[in-house]
C-alpha cells in the first residue's frame, strides 16, 4: 500500500508543476499514473504486510515499504520532495538494470555494472544481483538441499536458546516480523540463524547477526538465499568479524582509526586528546553493516556496494560520516560528548537523501586503494594479536 501512495504522490506532484522538469519527464506521467492505476486494482482488496484493508491512509503511511514504521516526528511533506526529486533518475536506471539482466543470472565485474551499482540496483533486481555478486548463487547451486537438511540436524541447544532470546530484540519496529504478522519473518529468521550457526560452529551465533539475516530476508524473502548471502558475508567478504574472538571488527576499526589521522586529523587529534577508544563509538556500525544506525535505503544502497565491491565501503561511509561533521565532533568536551555527537551524525537529512550520500562516500574520502587498507589491516592485526 506505502508503494501505490508513493505513486500517486508521485503522479500528483508531475500534475501540479509546470515547466522544464515537466517535459523532460513527459514520458514518465503516464507510466507512473498507470501503475499506480493497477497497484490500486491488484493491492487494494490485498491483506499485505504494510497495511490491512481496515486500516485508513495515515495507518498506511506510518509503515514503509519494507515494513518498518515511521516516527512521529516522520517529515511527510520532505519525503515526497525527496521522492520527486529523484523520480526519473530511478525510471531510467530501473529499464538499464532491466536491460542488462536480461537473459541472465550472472553479473558481470566491470566498470560499466560497478558503476550501476553505486547509482543503486533497484529493488526488484536487488535480490539477483546481490547473490550473483557475492558468489551466493554459485554456492546454492552447487550445494541442492544443503540449507533444509541444516534444519533436520540436531542443534547445539545453547545456541539455539541464545537465538531465540534475540528474536523479539529484532525490529520490534518492523510490523513483518510480529507474531501477529501473514506471514511473519520471526519464523524465517531463526532458521536462518540456526542453519548458519550449524554450517559455521567456529561462529555459532553472534550479536549483530540477527540484524544482518533479517534485513536479507526483508529483501529477498527467501530463506536459502538469504542463508547463503548470509554465508559470503560473514566467510568471505568479512572474515572474523563474528568470530568469539572477533579479531577483524577490531582490526577494521583500528583501521578506521588510522584512516581518520590520515584523512581528518582534527578527529583524530580530539578522540586522542579524551582517550576515546574507536570501538566505542562506531563498533555498532560495522557490526551491524550501519542497519539499525542509517535510513533503511541507505542501508541498502551501502549493501549493493558491499556485496559487489567488498569491505571497502565500510570504510568509506564511516570516513564520510566523520569528515562531513568533523567541525561538530572536534568541538566536544568530553568523551560523552564525543559519543552522542557519533549518534548525531548518523541522523538528518545528510544520510536520508540516499542518493546524495551514496554519491559524497566516492568523493569526500578522496582515495582509498585496495593496497592501503590491506597494509592498514595487516598493521593493526599485528598490533591487537601482540598486545
Amino acid at each position: 500500500m506505502d508503494e501505490m501512495l508513493r505513486l500517486v504522490r508521485c503522479f500528483k506532484w508531475f500534475q501540479c508543476r509546470g515547466g522544464v522538469y515537466i517535459k523532460s519527464c513527459a514520458q514518465y506521467i503516464v507510466r507512473w499514473k498507470r501503475r499506480a492505476e493497477l497497484y490500486m486494482e491488484n493491492h487494494f482488496n490485498d491483506q499485505s504486510t504494510e497495511c490491512s484493508v481496515s486500516s485508513d491512509s495515515n495507518d498506511c503511511q506510518r509503515v514503509d515499504q519494507y515494513g518498518f514504521e515511521r516516527s512521529e516526528d516522520f517529515n511527510y511533506e520532505s519525503y515526497e520532495e525527496l521522492m520527486s526529486k529523484h523520480l526519473a533518475a530511478v525510471a531510467r536506471r530501473s529499464k538499464k538494470w532491466s536491460k542488462l539482466l536480461q537473459d541472465t543470472v550472472k553479473v558481470e565485474k566491470n566498470v560499466k555494472v560497478k558503476r550501476y551499482v553505486r547509482k543503486g540496483v533497484p529493488c526488484e533486481h536487488r535480490t539477483q544481483v546481490w547473490m550473483a555478486a557475492s558468489g551466493a548463487q554459485d554456492q546454492l547451486e552447487r550445494n541442492p538441499g544443503y540449507y533444509h537438511s541444516l534444519l533436520k540436524a540436531e542443534h547445539d541447544p545453547k545456541v539455539e536458546e541464545v537465538i531465540r532470546a534475540d528474536m523479539h530484540r529484532t525490529f520490534p519496529d518492523n510490523i513483518q516480523f510480529r507474531a501477529s504478522s501473514q506471514p511473519c519473518l520471526q519464523k524465517a529468521l531463526f532458521n536462518v540463524l540456526l542453519a548458519y550457526g550449524h554450517h559455521n560452529k567456529d561462529v555459532g551465533y553472534c550479536q549483530g547477526m540477527n540484524f544482518i539475516a533479517g534485513y536479507l530476508l526483508i529483501i529477498t524473502k527467501d530463506e536459502e538465499k538469504s542463508f547463503w548471502l548470509m554465508d559470503a558475508l560473514l566467510s568471505k567478504i568479512l572474515p572474523d568479524y563474528y568470530t568469539p574472538t572477533m579479531l577483524g571488527l577490531k582490526m577494521d576499526q583500528e583501521v578506521l582509526g588510522e584512516l581518520v589521522r590520515m584523512k581528518v586529523p582534527a578527529v583524530w587529534q580530539v578522540m586522542n586528546r579524551h582517550d576515546v577508544m574507536w570501538t566505542l563509538v562506531v563498533s555498532r556500525w560495522f557490526i551491524c553493516l550501519y542497519v539499525d544506525i542509517l535510513p533503511v535505503e541507505t542501508v541498502l544502497r551501502i549493501w549493493d556496494c558491499l556485496f559487489y565491491e567488498g569491505s571497502k565501503i565500510l570504510f568509506r561511509v564511516a570516513l564520510t560520516l566523520i569528515r562531513h561533521h568533523q567541525n561538530l565532533i572536534s568541538q566536544a568536551q568530553s568523551l560523552s560528548e564525543i559519543c552522542e555527537r557519533f549518534k548525531q551524525i548518523t541522523h538528518g537529512e545528510y544520510v536520508e537523501d540516499c542518493h546524495t550520500f551514496m554519491q559524497k562516500i566516492f568523493m569526500e574520502p578522496g582515495g582509498l586503494s585496495t593496497a592501503t587498507i590491506t597494509k592498514l589491516r595487516k598493521m593493526c592485526r599485528n598490533r591487537i594479536t601482540s598486545a
